[in-house]
């Protein structure tokens, strides 16, 4: 039964990988099309489609009351785009950071974590009152509210995008090579492969460490949060292979920003997601690896191959603090 899994865990990586060439190639074609920004197309619709798998996950965990999913989820996954997926970006190549993007988005992006803390573990923090809560004792919520306010700040980022995109297109001409259709059929076609070999990726994973005796935990931990982020890392990959570094770097920095004001924002409108203790130190975590981010970025507007080594180092210490914690 296990070798099974074994292949359908292969089959899954097939898909993923097929999925996100058939991906970049249909957003490039459409940014080429409307003359807009390949760092916009990252930030809006690659980012929308690689986040798929954990607004999938967050929802369900909150329709079921599974509330702490949906925050550890997030987290998590923002925590491997930063550290793991531009790591392995840059290890493939040097990764240029647009301009845009290290003046506008990453600051925006860490803000994001700085406001989602400031609001969920206020109390706690004070007199660094978490620190003597056990890791699963209860340091603050995600309120209805804060969910609202969420998604509301994500409505206005994504219209100044928009309107900031039409705004630099105005008097170009459409690229008349390229058809809109093809664009859409290879979008959608990719979409539809990355999220399906992702999911075959989590459960066939999960199966195949169950079977070799690893906790829940354990997989939780691992497994589950690194496979709903595989579309980001698969993509990204991809589009630095394929030279297209903007579409790389804004699907990371969008996703960032998607899965906390619009994901968490959903997750929490439909019900308050309760904040544990080891919730405030993720958070802390992902708000010192935005700022890093933005000071590695900041030296020679560019990511080194030495700093993608560097940031997958860290990832690995981060999963093994997760981990014995």
């Amino acid at each position: 039964m296990t070798g099974l899994y074994i292949l359908l865990l292969a089959a899954g990586f097939a898909a993923l990988i097929k999925g996100a060439d058939l991906f970049v190639d249909g957003s490039s074609d459409f940014a080429g099309y409307f003359k807009i920004s390949r760092v916009i197309i990252g930030l809006t619709i690659v980012a929308l489609g690689t986040s798929a798998p954990e607004l999938a996950v967050s929802i369900s965990a909150a329709l079921q009351g599974a509330n702490e999913i949906a925050l550890s989820n997030v987290v998590g996954s923002n925590i491997f785009n930063l550290l793991c997926v531009l790591g392995v970006c840059a290890a493939i190549r040097p990764v240029p950071v647009d301009q845009m993007i290290f003046k506008r988005d990453i600051p925006v992006s860490a803000a994001a974590a700085v406001l989602l803390l400031l609001m969920t573990g206020t109390e706690a923090l004070k007199n660094g009152k978490f620190l003597q809560l056990g890791m699963n004792e209860t340091a603050g919520d995600v309120s209805r509210l804060t969910g609202v306010v969420l998604l509301v700040l994500f409505i206005c980022y994504q219209l100044y995008l928009i309107m900031d995109a039409k705004k630099k297109a105005d008097g170009e001409e459409s690229a008349e090579s390229v058809s809109l259709w093809k664009c859409a059929v290879l979008i959608f076609a990719g979409l539809a492969l990355i999220i399906a070999g992702g999911q075959a990726v989590v459960y066939s994973a999960r199966k195949i460490a169950q079977a070799f005796g690893m906790s829940e935990t354990l997989i939780g931990l691992t497994i589950v949060a690194v496979g709903t982020s595989l579309p980001e890392l698969v993509t990204s990959a991809v589009a630095v292979g394929k030279g297209e570094t903007g579409l790389a770097v804004g699907n990371v920095v969008g996703s960032n920003i998607f899965n906390i004001l619009f994901i968490l924002g959903v997750s929490s409108a439909i019900h308050p997601i309760g904040v544990n203790a080891a919730s405030i130190y993720d958070m802390l975590i992902l708000i010192g690896i935005s700022v890093l981010v933005f000071l590695v970025s900041m030296k020679g507007k560019v990511i080194s191959r030495m700093a993608g080594i560097v940031m997958l180092l860290l990832y690995a210490a981060d999963m093994a603090f997760a981990v014995m914690r």
